[in-house]
């Protein structure tokens, strides 16, 4: 049994994968992982490896209590993946982004596949059929576009995400809402377009936190997969111990 853990900017999500398959998955604050973990290990006692992916405040005590009691991989730039990197700066790719590339060769091997990751930020990242990944794009979430329009104007409130009701915003709040629920969706399927231009047979992954919300109202034929990181950092974990 596999231990993935996922720590984000929010929370940490942590999951127990049996021959390739999620028996059982948690999300928690980061101060209670450490106790949550002990809870899944006593829970399943044929635990024996675990990975790590953090791209938020994971302390390193918390890492170090975490290694101690279980062979675990932390995923860097270092560890071996299942695709040819040609990204031109590695050391500064995202581990969340790596674990989504590796995830498109574990489900859609030798295909083009664009994954887009709908969370704090929205990423986009390639990997062609001949399985090399070329990169993609960062742009703000959704919460991050509501955020920035109260923090950074004198009049604005800041509000929760809500599906506008039509194009035309009536009021300010209707306008917010039509302006960055629709911006983001006419981005996203506008990006998903361009990709479709340039590479046939594309496949598109939509995932993360936004990913529900998102999916009902895209234009562009996806795939939402709201596991496919975990998945992902379960196939480098396997990936890793096979070498």
């Amino acid at each position: 049994m596999n231990l993935i853990i996922d720590v984000g900017n929010t929370s940490v999500k942590l999951a127990v994968f049996q021959k390739g398959t999620i028996i059982c998955k948690e999300v928690v604050d980061i101060d209670k992982i450490e106790v949550k973990i002990q809870e899944l290990k006593n829970k399943h006692p044929l635990l024996s490896k675990a990975i790590i992916s953090s791209v938020g405040n994971l302390s390193q005590s918390q890492l170090v209590n975490i290694t101690k009691h279980i062979k675990t991989i932390v995923l860097n730039h270092n560890v071996k993946v299942p695709f040819k990197n040609k990204y031109k700066t590695p050391g500064t790719l995202g581990v969340d982004r790596i674990a989504l590339v590796s995830a498109a060769v574990l489900k859609h091997p030798k295909k083009n596949v664009l994954i887009i990751d709908a969370g704090t930020c929205v990423t986009y990242d390639f990997i062609n059929s001949k399985n090399e990944y070329l990169g993609g794009a960062i742009s703000p979430g959704i919460s991050i576009r509501y955020k920035s329009l109260n923090n950074l104007t004198a009049n604005l409130p800041l509000l929760k995400r809500k599906a506008p009701k039509k194009l035309i915003g009536n009021s300010s709040i209707e306008s917010i809402h039509s302006g960055i629920i629709n911006g983001i969706l006419m981005e996203i399927d506008g990006i998903i377009n361009k990709y479709q231009k340039k590479y046939k047979d594309l496949t598109v992954i939509l995932t993360g936190g936004d990913s529900d919300f998102l999916s009902k109202r895209l234009k562009s034929s996806i795939f939402a997969n709201s596991n496919f990181l975990l998945e992902g950092l379960n196939f480098i974990l396997e990936f890793n111990s096979n070498e």
